[in-house]
């Protein structure tokens, strides 16, 4: 078989199976498995699947900087920012992560609504500018231009003095046995630290981001306490994520 058979041979796999195994591809092919890994090293860096020990997982397509994202104003996007926003209640502390989702989610908020935002990222806090009851904690830091979010020693020092009601993360991918996951090691560490500094996680997860990975893990699934998807989320995609103690709200 040739290579490019081969590789059709292994994205076709992983996208019946949601993951393959090095030693099962290679016993199914014939092949060594050192032949398998290769070809899984060279799909992983056209950026066509996840490698992790022992096989590949589908790779996460939510990688584009944030000037690209912003482009993608999908319904669905918004409408998951719709039903995030209307969990804040006043009264409460809040953290909104970095990325497109969430900026849509500081625009859903009611001009009345009397709370207080905490986020690294300074998009968000020009969103909020004209509310005039929602008091804005910006966490400052070195700038990660690829998402527009602060990170590094700074930033963590001054979340270590902010314990919140929710956090709303955004990521590139949430997988039921890797966990949820973003493509910077530092926006990983960031974004644990905002979830360890919340009574609640919840995750707002386009159809994209489901059943993915990135080289990146923030924390496992099981710290999560709810999951908001679009309306028209394939149950498949969702089935995986039922045994796990979250409620899941379709947008």
């Amino acid at each position: 078989m040739l290579t490019q058979q081969r590789k059709h041979y292994i994205l076709d796999s992983l996208k019946k199976e949601g993951r393959v195994v090095a030693k099962t591809l290679a016993t199914e092919l014939g092949l060594s498995e050192d032949t398998i890994r290769r070809d899984l090293r060279e799909l992983a860096k056209e950026g066509l699947l996840q490698r992790v020990h022992g096989g590949a997982l589908p790779a996460s397509s939510a990688l584009a900087d944030f000037t690209t994202r912003q482009t993608i104003a999908s319904d669905g996007k918004l409408a998951i920012a719709r039903a995030a926003a209307t969990l804040i209640q006043s009264g409460q502390i809040v953290i909104l992560d970095g990325g497109t989702t969430t900026v849509q989610v500081a625009r859903q908020l009611p001009k009345t609504l009397a709370a207080t935002v905490v986020t690294h990222s300074p998009s968000i806090a020009i969103e909020l500018v004209n509310h005039p009851a929602i008091d804005v904690v910006l966490i400052g830091g070195k700038l990660f231009k690829h998402s527009v979010v602060t990170v590094g020693a700074a930033a963590l020092e001054a979340l270590s003095h902010i314990h919140a009601d929710m956090y709303f993360m955004g990521l590139t991918g949430i997988h039921p046995d890797i966990g949820l996951t973003t493509g910077d090691l530092e926006e990983a560490h960031m974004k644990k630290a905002l979830s360890q500094h919340a009574a609640e996680t919840i995750v707002l997860a386009s159809h994209e981001k489901l059943g993915v990975a990135s080289a990146y893990v923030i924390t496992p699934v099981s710290q999560v306490s709810t999951l908001i998807v679009e309306h028209n989320t394939a149950q498949e995609l969702l089935t995986p994520y039922e045994k796990f103690d979250l409620d899941i709200i379709r947008a």
